[in-house]
This record gives structure tokens, C-alpha cells and sequence, in this order.
């Protein structure tokens, strides 16, 4: 199974009695050191001009973010592909970025040739970190050390499309604390299982 935690950035949470100043990734590493699974922290695959474009202040297009879907879809497929359960942030903010997520190039051919692609894939869901704008620029601009812009949460929020229902996401709202987030996606990753070994 693989679980893409998703939001825009600065979505995650804070907690004094474990982290500081903890925003989306904070929920992806503590699942990972709860249950043992790897995590990939989507901002590592970013390459340098993104990074540089960003620390300036500027929004990423189209055109920076599809290399850096294509890296994190390389990621999911290996993942998938040796049977392993994984936990992948990224914002994925629009749902052509969540069908590269799944697909790969074939998502950005089935724009052009007007292809239909499934809307998920049976072993892979998204965890959408929820919170108002107010909220999350509030924490971003509490946040140090990071390349990413409190500025830019705004195109973040234009380019936002949450996902629906059909897409595999579970909801969690960010105004809960990291514990009782990360025990609803225990409660559902056990669900899933149960659901793969009932006759």
C-alpha cells in the first residue's frame, strides 16, 4: 500500500511533545516510525531550479512540476512493484498532478489524446491534509530554515484542487493533533487489509 499525503505546503502540524514547528511531512515520519514503512519526502526530488525558483519567491508552472511528478511516479511504481508499503509527501495539489502521481507519462499523453485513465489505483491512496488559508499561512510563517515562501501559499491555494471521493482519499482535518490524525490512518490502513484477506 502506498499513502500520498497531500496539501499544500505547510499543511501539516505542530506538537511540542515530539517535534517543532512540524508541518505536512510531520505526519508522514511519525506513521513511518510508528509502522515501520519508508517515507519520501517529495520536496528531496525537487530539482535545483525549482528549489532556486521557489527561494526567490516564485510559483512554480506546469512545466517545473511535471519532472519532478515523473521522479516521485518512478518512486511509487518501485514501491508498488516489490509489494512494500511506502508513505510519499507531496503536495499534489490538482488532479492531472495526482493521475501523473499513479500513471506516469501516460497522464500527461491522456491530456493531448484525450485518453481515460482510471481514476485510482486499487493500492494507493491520498491522505488530504485539510486547513484553511488563515490557518496555514499562520504556520508558515512561523517555520524557519525552509526554501518555500509563506508568499507563495496563495498560488498554492489557486492551483488546489481537492480530491473527491472517487480518488482514494481519506480527509483528515489539520486543526487535529499528529497522534489522533495518524490513528484514524492506522484504522484505515487496517480496514483496507482486512478487506484483502475476507473471502
Amino acid at each position: 500500500m502506498i499513502y500520498i499525503i497531500m496539501g499544500v505546503s505547510g499543511s501539516g502540524n505542530a506538537s511540542v511533545l515530539s517535534f517543532l514547528l512540524l508541518y505536512r511531512s510531520s505526519l508522514g515520519v511519525f506513521l513511518s516510525e510508528k509502522l515501520g514503512w519508508p517515507v519520501y519526502e517529495g520536496d528531496d526530488f525537487h530539482p535545483q531550479e525549482n528549489i532556486e525558483k521557489m527561494s526567490r519567491g516564485e510559483p512554480l508552472t506546469d512545466k517545473d512540476r511535471f519532472p519532478w511528478l515523473l521522479k516521485l511516479h518512478e518512486v511509487i511504481q518501485r514501491e508498488r512493484c516489490s509489494g512494500s508499503d511506502a508513505f510519499v509527501i507531496c503536495s499534489a495539489l490538482n488532479r492531472l498532478y495526482r493521475q501523473v502521481l499513479l500513471y506516469g507519462s501516460k497522464a500527461l499523453l491522456s491530456v493531448t489524446d484525450q485518453a481515460i485513465l482510471p481514476p485510482v489505483a486499487p493500492d494507493v491512496f491520498f491522505l488530504f491534509l485539510q486547513g484553511d488559508y488563515d490557518l496555514i499561512h499562520q504556520r508558515m510563517m512561523s517555520r524557519r530554515g525552509h526554501y518555500m515562501k509563506a508568499d507563495l501559499l496563495r498560488s498554492q491555494f489557486d492551483a488546489l484542487e481537492p480530491p473527491l471521493a472517487g480518488e482514494n482519499v481519506l480527509s483528515l482535518d489539520i486543526k487535529r493533533n499528529i497522534t489522533d490524525m495518524a490513528m484514524e490512518v492506522e484504522k484505515h490502513i487496517s480496514s483496507f487489509k482486512s478487506s484483502l484477506v475476507m473471502p
